[in-house]
């Protein structure tokens, strides 16, 4: 009976309220909110593999559900314990700092719009724009610096951290916009902030955070210490990770370099204790964290690309759940997913953590699917205008977030990451995420409506709308998606996005291939060439393998080291890339080659030079491949 009651929950009731009409429930029973969450978490947890989650959610001041899912370790079949088991909140972790820096803030001890350089002491942040940073650019991530975290964000070995102030000072990432231009999330912005409160409080960060929060709060289950205090580790749910349909144990994540942004345990009942405080105006049981008013200018807009669309606060941001605002903040490790919400107007919070790779999709589509079954909006379609064909076309191209990098290796990443906008016969845009594709309507000018805004978020989540950004000659640079206001995106030239470069390099590995296989099946005939014409032969067959060898041998490095890449830079990468320099190297070597071809005749016939040509050609836009991607050198932190 406990087995058909499992399935129950897990399959039936999410299939049934799939396709049932919307019809509000009441969020305040405890019943039944805990079968709707136990219906959608054991399936979604089943459907993307997450062995592990917890739920907590706050209705009206009473905590009316905290549960566990999966299990803390799957060896000892320890099951996860809301009230005990510890996850990784990931980002959510920000909310503390954010919180801390505005306690400093009420003290007089800092300054929102004073550049941030005048609290720090042994390090300046570099003047590249007129502009300086403060802490309102930080709190409303809007600082335009680049992202960046490869081979020191997230480690493994705690004696390789860095303490905060010289993590800060050696990992300082390029500034690529002045501040206030672009929303672009920033770990190393927030982790500064931490840094100024540990330097204007005068007491380190983890232990500001313990004495200033977490004590007034009764959160015990919590710590931003790496590795965990003896007694805190015992409880903290285990990292899996997925390979070959087994849930593999992964060490622990050390963030402590970058701690105030993301090195938060703690418990799903510890985090909406933290939730309710902030609801409650900065108190909880008599203990305030924070001045009412404070609050109110958190969970306020600040910062919004475009005023229809829900924006930034300080520190928090807004996302929109059937017309319903809710404050917050997500999260991610790389095996932990997380998100804090705070609904004022429904006086309503809640926190959700599950683990595994597969965490993030479950993370991802709990609130939308609370939101469908408790606060429903039946919409109907926008109609598509009859004259948009006329402006269509300038929305269309390839779209990159400003949270990219640009000056290391870690830039290469980037290059399969954009979104596609493309216009349609039916006066509509199509946008392209990841493998997702969904119809937008104009609504209003530059703002556009999900076509199906009533397909159950159960099978995927798709923002509601999104806001193009038009420059004053009326051309659009760029767009924010609606639920992510710290990440605005750019409109990305041809030379940048992915079917112009892998199109090239298809087209290059195959006019090598042409040259290995030629020199094979021809190698007699070669042989009889004259002195010279062998000579460019070789040079044009050198330059063909040595790109091929970094192709291929690049997809094995990557294959073996993916998963360990963001914890430290391997020996086997940094050997690797001595191979992208022999290979330019032999670019120009078959260039000079290219030139004796035309220059002496040699080759004999015009197309067999045009065919020479078309290989160095070839050459040189790998050489232009690798530079422009920052794949030429050791160009990492």
């Amino acid at each position: 009976m406990q087995r058909l009651n499992l399935w129950l929950s897990a399959i039936v009731f999410p299939v049934l309220i799939w396709m049932s009409p919307p019809a509000a429930a009441n969020p305040a029973d405890p019943a039944l909110v805990e079968a709707y969450v136990d219906g959608i978490v054991k399936a979604l947890m089943k459907d993307h593999s997450s062995p592990s989650g917890t739920v907590a959610i706050v209705q009206d001041a009473e905590l009316i559900l905290a549960k566990g899912y999966g299990h803390q370790d799957i060896g000892q079949q320890v099951p996860v314990d809301p009230y005990q088991t510890l996850f990784r909140p990931g980002s959510t972790s920000k909310l503390f700092t954010w919180v801390a820096v505005m306690q400093q803030v009420e003290q007089g001890k800092l300054d929102l719009d004073t550049d941030v350089n005048e609290y720090l002491e042994t390090f300046q942040i570099e003047q590249t724009f007129e502009e300086p940073i403060t802490l309102w650019h930080i709190l409303t991530h809007t600082p335009g610096f680049e992202d960046g975290g490869l081979g020191y964000l997230i480690i493994e070995d705690p004696e390789q951290a860095l303490p905060l102030r010289e993590a800060m000072a050696r990992y300082q990432p390029l500034r690529v916009n002045p501040p206030g231009a672009q929303t672009s999330y920033s770990n190393y912005a927030t982790a500064l902030a931490g840094l100024i409160v540990e330097n204007v409080s005068g007491v380190p960060f983890n232990d500001y955070i313990r004495d200033n929060i977490f004590k007034p709060l009764g959160m015990n289950n919590s710590s931003f210490v790496e590795p965990l205090p003896e007694d805190l580790a015992a409880r903290m749910a285990t990292s899996y990770g997925l390979e070959a349909g087994d849930f593999i144990e992964k060490p622990f994540e050390i963030i402590t370099s970058f701690g105030p942004a993301g090195a938060l345990s703690s418990t799903s009942t510890d985090m909406v204790k933290f939730g309710q405080a902030i609801l409650n105006g900065g108190e909880l049981s008599g203990n305030r964290i924070l001045r009412p008013e404070t609050v109110d200018r958190m969970m306020s807009p600040q910062f919004s690309h475009d005023a229809r669309m829900a924006g930034m606060g300080l520190g928090f941001y807004a996302g929109d759940y059937n017309g319903h605002t809710v404050w917050g903040h997500g999260g991610d490790t790389q095996w932990f997913h997380s998100y804090l919400g705070i609904d004022r107007a429904n006086n309503l919070t809640f926190f959700v953590s599950f683990g595994g790779s597969g965490g993030s999709p479950v993370r991802t589509l709990f609130a939308p699917a609370l939101y469908d079954q408790f606060y429903p909006r039946d919409e109907a379609p926008p109609e598509p205008p009859e004259d948009f064909a006329e402006r269509a076309g300038k929305y269309a191209g390839a779209y990159g977030f400003w949270r990219s990098n640009f000056s290391v290796i870690e830039k290469a990443f980037s290059l399969g990451g954009a979104l596609t906008v493309a216009p349609t016969e039916d006066n509509t845009l199509v946008v392209v995420f990841g493998d997702k594709a969904k119809q937008y309507a104009e609504v209003e000018k530059n703002l556009f409506r999900e076509m199906n805004p009533n397909v159950p978020v159960f099978s995927t989540f798709v923002p509601r709308l999104i806001a193009f950004q038009e420059n004053e000659a009326g051309e659009i640079t760029g767009f924010v998606i609606d639920g992510l206001p710290f990440m605005s995106l750019r409109k990305l030239p041809a030379y940048a996005t992915a079917n112009f470069n892998f199109t090239l390099l298809g087209i290059s590995m195959l006019v090598f291939l042409g040259v290995l296989l030629r020199r094979f099946y021809q190698r007699g005939a070669i042989r009889q060439l004259p002195a010279g014409d062998r000579s460019a032969v070789s040079a044009a067959v050198g330059a063909s393998a040595a790109n091929w060898f970094v192709v291929i041998s690049g997809a094995i490095v990557i294959t073996l080291v993916m998963d360990s890449l963001f914890r430290g830079i391997p020996l086997i990468v940094k050997l690797w890339l001595i191979f992208p320099i022999l290979a330019c190297v032999a670019a120009l070597y078959l260039l000079y080659h290219t030139i004796l071809v035309w220059k002496d005749g040699r080759l004999a016939g015009m197309w067999a030079r045009v065919r020479y040509t078309v290989v160095t050609l070839s050459a040189l836009f790998m050489c232009w491949f690798y530079w422009f991607w920052n794949i030429l050198g050791w160009q990492y932190k």
